[in-house]
């Protein structure tokens, strides 16, 4: 099977169940953004000291990559089974923040970006994370979306900002407090 097609050389890209779209359309860009942020899970994955969330991260990706063909299938069309993401899916995200929050300080402060590749990897993440959930929140205003996939990204967002404030901790790197100035 060869790796290109040409049938988006005209600026046009399908769905699964058939239909053709824009690249710009909204649905391009929300899974586009979701395959952007699995792309940044992985390099997260990569950092050593975050070896021991391996696992947790690996799921994320494959969660991510469900998120990304749900969002890939047109609502009306498809008749393809594909994955989906569930409640128990949201509970691995949040029993893995309260655990890590356990260990923590805790925030009293604004933390600005930084300290580290990985802490710096994890806000990055966040940022995408924050952008594919404002995209496909969009979507939902115009088309069918499992509401699962929202919430799935509003705590993964929530999930890499507390593994950023442990990877920092794991390196004994003080946070990077906002001061304010007035």
């Amino acid at each position: 099977m060869k790796i290109y097609t040409k049938t988006g050389d005209k600026g046009f890209t399908s769905l699964i169940g058939g239909s053709r779209v824009p690249k710009y359309h909204i649905r391009i860009e929300s899974y586009g953004t979701i395959d952007e942020l699995n792309t940044y899970i992985g390099l997260i994955a990569d950092q050593q000291p975050v070896s021991r969330h391996k696992d947790v991260l690996k799921q994320i990706q494959n969660r991510l990559f469900t998120i990304g063909a749900m969002l890939a299938a047109d609502p009306e069309k498809s008749s393809m089974v594909i994955p989906d993401i569930t409640d128990a899916d949201v509970v691995v995200l949040e029993q893995e923040i309260d655990g890590m929050t356990s260990l923590l300080p805790e925030l009293k402060h604004f933390i600005l970006p930084g300290g580290s590749n990985t802490i710096s990897f994890c806000h990055l993440g966040r940022c995408v994370c924050r952008r594919a959930e404002r995209l496909v929140v969009q979507l939902a205003e115009e088309s069918t979306v499992d509401e699962n996939i929202i919430i799935y990204l509003n705590r993964l967002s929530d999930y890499l900002f507390v593994l950023a404030r442990t990877a920092g901790q794991d390196e004994q790197v003080p946070e990077n407090k906002w001061m304010p100035r007035f």
